[in-house]
């Protein structure tokens, strides 16, 4: 268990440091006389109760008071010459603290070796309500949520189904379209907006005839959908085509069930989309200056041949997803047990956080990781319990296995991430680091080498690949706001009505 800043203590007197105890002092390799008791709210939780016999209570106090004595100030005597009672005496307060600390910290150390249980989060230890007792036993006791004991399913010979395709020269075309308009300049355009069109709107969204979210001068592609971070508008294409600059259109959209704002979640929603210039995407010519550019590509078809890698790279993680999807429904039948709300509701930032790195690496845009990231915000209770449990199953995979992470497989993920965010490898890895979420990477990378594990000893049936069709905009606009994290939703008269006072 990790140590934590309230279990240390360097403090020092103005007479004295308190100092640690020595190995030999402290006699540290004979174990504590600990009674543990375990109780078992649930699957992931445990409520442990802990006593320290008072036998090792006198010796931890023996020991901080020995060391202690050689270099001990107490006035009238010279430093490490007062009589033992009156150091104990004089420095009684430091002394309890430090061996307080000492005692915890140890317990908590021989609890997590002796592998009651495999704690996944830091134990929860009220430290103020903890004291060393005069005279008997020290007792505490703290939560701390855990890895579920499970029987490991079975998880070789697994039947599989995995899609296959050759790319074209017309897959190829479509998905240089795509990464082209990446570098594509927006003109205005004075006619009727079309489908892949772009608009600049003013978006407003009311519930009850009251705004409670809304943006100005969104640049929104015309795509047959619209996703918003909390809900979906479908038919966006066919509600913007033909509009003009100066036209109103709406919508209603309902608030998906994990909305940031908890009362508008299941309800309807009037989005307003006024159009403020409609703008057509102008894509780059393929010069010899662009083609360096972008990519050093030395001719066309390397660049055409770079096409090809990535859409193979999405085939793979189609292949991978789609693998894994079965994988986690086959052994997680058995894992009925429930997760902690609040480790779901931890969890569920780092989950969304590892799916858009695993998009990363994998070559897709940024338009398609925003449209896959609202999807990902709308079910995210859902995906983030299957997640877990998935987790928990392929970390114990690893383990009997002896699967780890191993030299350059860091900056394998970082270098494919690069590639993706035009990025160098090292701003990528300085931004992960920044985050606090190499760990996250680290987890990333053992799961994946548990899923080939699995996969290398399934037996497979082929598919048609059928891919993802990029026909979703996204944009970060939450249609119900954001409840308590916004400021109160207030309707328009009543704000006209304000600013005429």
């Amino acid at each position: 268990m990790a140590e934590t800043d309230e279990t240390r203590d360097d403090e020092e007197t103005t007479d004295v440091a308190v100092q640690e105890p020595t190995a030999e002092a402290s006699d540290e390799d004979q174990p504590l006389d600990l009674k543990v008791d375990i109780e078992k709210p649930s699957a992931c939780e445990r409520h442990v109760s802990v006593t320290v016999s008072r036998a090792d209570i006198d010796r931890y106090l023996d020991d901080a008071y020995s060391a202690m004595m050689p270099n001990a100030a107490v006035p009238g005597f010279r430093a490490g010459r007062a009589p033992r009672k009156l150091v104990e005496q004089r420095f009684k307060t430091e002394v309890v603290d430090q061996v307080k600390g000492s005692l915890l910290m140890d317990s908590l150390t021989q609890i997590s070796k002796e592998g009651s249980f495999a704690a996944i989060s830091e134990p929860d230890l009220n430290l103020e309500a903890v004291e060393l007792p005069d005279d008997g036993p020290l007792t505490f006791e703290f939560d701390i949520e855990v890895r579920p004991d499970f029987d490991l399913p079975k998880w070789k010979g697994l039947k599989l189904k995995q899609p296959k395709h050759e790319f074209t020269d017309e897959d190829i075309d479509s998905n240089l379209k795509q990464t082209l308009g990446r570098y594509g300049q927006l003109v205005p355009h004075d006619g009727a907006a079309a489908e892949d069109d772009y608009i600049t709107a003013n978006v407003t969204c009311k519930a009850d005839g009251k705004v409670v979210s809304e943006d100005e001068e969104l640049v929104l592609r015309i795509r047959e959908n619209l996703s918003f971070t909390d809900a979906r508008l479908e038919g966006f294409a066919k509600l913007m085509t033909g509009a003009k600059s100066g036209e109103k259109k709406n919508a209603t959209v309902t608030v998906g069930p994990n909305a940031p704002n908890e009362e508008l979640r299941g309800k309807d929603v009037e989005v307003e989309f006024e159009v403020v210039e409609i703008k057509k995407l102008k894509l780059p010519e393929l010069t010899e200056d662009f083609l360096q550019e972008i990519g050093n590509f030395e001719s066309e078809g390397a660049l055409r041949e770079a096409v090809k890698q990535n859409l193979e790279r999405q085939l793979e993680y189609a292949q991978q997803q789609q693998a894994r999807g079965q994988i986690t429904e086959l052994l997680t039948e058995s894992a009925t047990w429930d997760l902690p709300p609040g480790l779901l509701k931890r969890q569920n930032a780092r989950e969304l956080e590892r799916a858009i790195m695993e998009l990363r690496r994998s070559g897709f845009s940024e338009s398609e990781i925003r449209a896959r990231e609202n999807t990902l915000r709308q079910n995210s209770a859902e995906s983030t319990a299957k997640a877990l449990k998935e987790h928990f199953i392929l970390e114990r995979i690893a383990e009997d296995e002896g699967i780890d992470v191993e030299d350059g497989d860091f900056e394998k993920e970082i270098f494919l991430m690069s590639m993706q965010s035009g990025e160098s490898p090292r701003r990528v890895r300085a931004q992960l680091e920044k985050r606090g979420l190499m760990d996250v990477l680290r987890n990333q990378i053992v799961e994946r080498k548990v899923m080939e594990a699995v996969q290398a000893e399934a037996n497979f049936t082929e598919e048609p690949y059928n891919a993802t069709k990029d026909d979703t905009e996204a944009v970060q606009l939450a249609v119900g706001g954001r409840g308590a994290e916004i400021p109160q939703a207030v309707d328009k008269q009543e704000e006209e009505a304000a600013a005429e006072e």
